[in-house]
């Protein structure tokens, strides 16, 4: 299993869907690639935030963006602890526009400067672009739980055990989205 946090309790702080990110500062970023061609191929991975150097949104497309083909098609997921900032928003959509073989799908966990009108903005040209957001639910959070986060070494795996409010959490976020008409997609 690929190693996102070796600490369980670390992912929690990390990935809750709080509405402000008070001692968060870092994005961590799972990806799921999968790859259509002659023969269909699914990779993953992780990422997170290098401050001096990267967003982690930054480094998926400085070192994994470069070994795709152009001949083939890729379906990208991420599973974001927060989303994206205005620059990084920006690069997805100037990406996405350039790629017409990529096809990406965001779902985050919290959301980042939310209020800001340049934020806002900045989601809507993503989604202008055939971008796909969403809110993480309980399950998705579990999908990462079972897929990014090793377990204490020597322990049976953990089942993913949700914090008392992550239904109420994902309800407001998504309310707070709709509401203000950001580009929400069902997927």
């Amino acid at each position: 299993m690929l190693s996102l946090l070796n600490n369980t309790m670390f992912f929690k702080f990390q990935f809750r869907n709080v509405e402000y990110s008070s001692g968060r500062n870092k994005t961590f970023l799972c990806y799921v690639v999968e790859t259509q061609g002659k023969e269909s191929v699914t990779s993953r991975g992780y990422l997170e935030d290098e401050h001096a150097a990267a967003h982690a949104e930054m480094a998926f497309f400085n070192t994994i963006l470069p070994k795709f083909e152009s001949s083939l098609r890729y379906n990208i997921t991420w599973y974001v602890s927060s989303s994206p900032c205005v620059t990084c928003a920006d690069r997805i959509t100037e990406t996405l526009k350039k790629n017409k073989n990529l096809h990406l799908t965001i779902m985050v966990g919290r959301l980042f400067m939310w209020e800001e009108p340049e934020m806002q903005a900045a989601l809507k040209k993503m989604k202008s672009v055939g971008c796909k957001l969403r809110i993480m639910k309980p399950q998705d959070f579990e999908y990462v739980w079972q897929n990014f986060v090793e377990q204490e070494e020597g322990e049976e795996a953990k089942a993913f055990v949700p914090w008392e409010d992550i239904q109420e959490n994902f309800q407001e976020m998504q309310q707070t989205w709709t509401s203000r008409t950001l580009p929400l997609s069902k997927v």
